[in-house]
């Protein structure tokens, strides 16, 4: 596998150890601890939260998280709890964003990221599985489709980042940009409320948003970030054959959720049903009716 860029915090042992701090902080305040795997893969280290993962019995979920997002934040307020249903989770730290995995990526556009997905399944002795992927995770999702659709039971896509280009509206540019050019509390905050939620319908606990802001803070001013971002894949998305089931919010400002459907439709060959939440933000995956749907999939898969 070619390395096309390669990410990095400032400090790695330091950011490193506020990076653990802050997980212990999330598992106290979900009175849950989370089993831990390292996987080595062609980008090297790959990390893996996990919730009843040594029960082999149940049906396994494979969750990918969004660009500048860890898997954990899937978790806030207990979040997977509303899935509603016993199974295996394992939250996988994608290589190149702000976690513990190793900063190496592949070329966006190249079919690398599918076969580090199916690496991670190997790694975690994985024959088949459920997957989930927010925005960015959205497009592992479909690679790993395209490279391994024989690991997949079902996929689910949370407002994607592969269904249509980041909107260039100037709204959403103004809210992305303000975080980045300026990394402030206020200014990561009001980004949270404008562009990833959508008070108060889909919104975070008090304990929770302040712990979003605080790694959106550390992510922002610790990390070196040279991980190209998600593209619309358009034709490529026609030679998934993986189940797919599309979850969007209609208050996502980064990808406006008409088009992702538009999308889905035309080139998804087994797109099996969309759902779309009013009053819900781009962080899909933090709100409790979208669980809970994922979770009702699960159950009758």
């Amino acid at each position: 596998m070619t390395i096309k860029r390669r990410s990095h915090f400032k400090d790695q042992v330091n950011d490193f150890a506020y990076f653990r701090n802050w997980t212990t902080q999330l598992e106290a305040a979900n009175g849950r601890q989370y089993e831990q795997y390292e996987v080595h893969t062609s980008l090297g280290k790959t990390h893996v939260w996990g919730l009843n993962t040594k029960q082999e019995n149940l049906d396994s979920l494979v969750i990918f998280p969004g660009a500048r997002t860890t898997s954990l934040i899937w978790d806030f307020d207990n979040g997977l709890d509303n899935l509603n249903h016993n199974v295996r989770i394992f939250m996988v730290e994608t290589n190149g964003l702000p976690n513990l995995s190793h900063g190496d990526t592949p070329a966006i556009e190249s079919l690398d990221y599918g076969v580090w997905a199916s690496e991670v399944f190997d790694g975690l002795h994985l024959k088949k599985a459920f997957v989930a992927g927010a925005s960015f995770g959205g497009l592992i999702c479909m690679k790993l489709g395209l490279v391994a659709p024989e690991k997949i039971e079902a996929a689910f896509l949370l407002n994607p980042g592969c269904l249509q280009p980041f909107s260039l509206s100037v709204k959403n540019l103004f809210y992305n940009l303000l975080p980045i050019l300026h990394p402030t509390r206020r200014n990561v905050s009001t980004f949270l409320d404008k562009a990833i939620f959508s008070t108060p319908n889909h919104q975070l606990s008090e304990t929770a948003k302040k712990m979003l802001v605080d790694y959106e803070i550390f992510a922002l001013t610790r990390y070196k970030d040279n991980t190209q971002k998600p593209y619309y894949m358009a034709e490529q998305l026609s030679e998934v054959k993986t189940d797919t089931y599309l979850l969007v919010g209609d208050q996502d400002l980064l990808f406006p959720w008409q088009q992702s459907v538009e999308n889905a439709q035309k080139h998804l060959e087994n797109l099996r049903e969309v759902k779309v939440f009013d009053n819900v933000g781009h962080g899909i995956e933090t709100y409790s009716e979208a669980m809970a749907y994922v979770g009702s999939i699960l159950k009758h898969h």
